[in-house]
């Protein structure tokens, strides 16, 4: 049997687990405008028994004028505790089609300190093909207070970016599909150039899993290296606006890669910037 991430569960495992004191199931849906899907209506209508609505482009900076940079713990904290949610919880995230949203609030719950935090492999649209059980009952969940213990080395800004760039300082690998990366197809926000940051390696979310499910380790460090990242060197994750990039850190924690840290920021923000070099090309 491949060897699983041990940062995933499936979905017998939760199925089993339904009910359990000290389980939070967050369910982290969220899709670009292209995809026409609606997380949160689609969240009212069926979702997991127990599952917590997280609104991804809620749960952010406001100040930062970016979609998805972090907030600041304290309001992080206050987000999650009115969910329920506690650090201490046993917390699993999901989305809807499996590997796409679900990673960056994994790679947020453990940023902020929770310590035991996975992804339902798989996904929401898996869970229900097979039918299990799903409801539109509203989850009503007391107050908790959540613990921050938040660790910036797992972040990575503008500033550290421009350093990455100019010294070589550490590997960045890009999420983003790659007709995007190379600069061949137009970015989905307005006022962002095409292309990607010079010595980044394209890595595309989506070739990471395979109909929902996160590859076997060993296929993961196969795909790793292929797109050119060597594993005994630092790399940072970057994609659109912070979400698909989580994709890769999830990749990287799960073949044993610590030495990491994900763009916030990511393309929104360096290709936002007039002063930002930009180059094109697959390379």
């Amino acid at each position: 049997m491949p060897e699983k991430s041990p940062f995933v569960v499936d979905a017998d495992w939760l199925q089993g687990q339904l009910g359990r004191p000290g389980l939070s199931i967050v369910d982290a849906s969220w899709y670009l405008p292209a995809q026409g899907r609606d997380a949160k209506a689609e969240y009212d209508a069926a979702h997991i028994p127990g599952a917590i609505f997280f609104d991804q482009d809620l749960v952010v900076d406001p100040d930062s004028g970016l979609p998805h940079t972090l907030p600041r713990p304290a309001v992080f904290a206050q987000h999650v505790g009115s969910m329920g949610i506690s650090a201490d919880d046993t917390i699993v995230v999901y989305d809807g089609p499996g590997m796409f949203s679900a990673p960056r609030v994994w790679w947020m719950f453990r940023v902020m300190g929770a310590p035991e935090v996975f992804v339902l492999d798989g996904g929401f649209d898996n869970w229900k093909a097979a039918g299990r059980p799903v409801t539109a009952e509203a989850t009503r969940t007391a107050p908790n207070v959540f613990f921050t213990d938040f660790d910036a080395k797992r972040v990575a800004s503008l500033a550290d970016m421009r350093e990455v760039v100019e010294a070589g300082t550490a590997q960045i690998a890009d999420a983003r599909p790659p007709g995007r990366f190379a600069g061949t197809d137009p970015e989905p926000r307005k006022g962002v150039r095409s292309g990607h940051m010079p010595g980044a390696k394209n890595v595309p979310a989506v070739s990471l899993s395979e109909n929902g499910h996160l590859l076997p380790v060993e296929a993961l460090r196969r795909k790793l290296a292929e797109a050119g990242l060597d594993l005994s060197k630092p790399v940072v994750t970057s994609c659109g606006s912070g979400v698909t990039a989580a994709v890769i850190t999830l990749a990287l924690q799960s073949v044993g890669h610590g030495d990491n840290r994900l763009y916030d920021g990511s393309w929104t923000e360096w290709g936002g910037n007039s002063d930002t070099p930009v180059v094109t090309g697959k390379d």
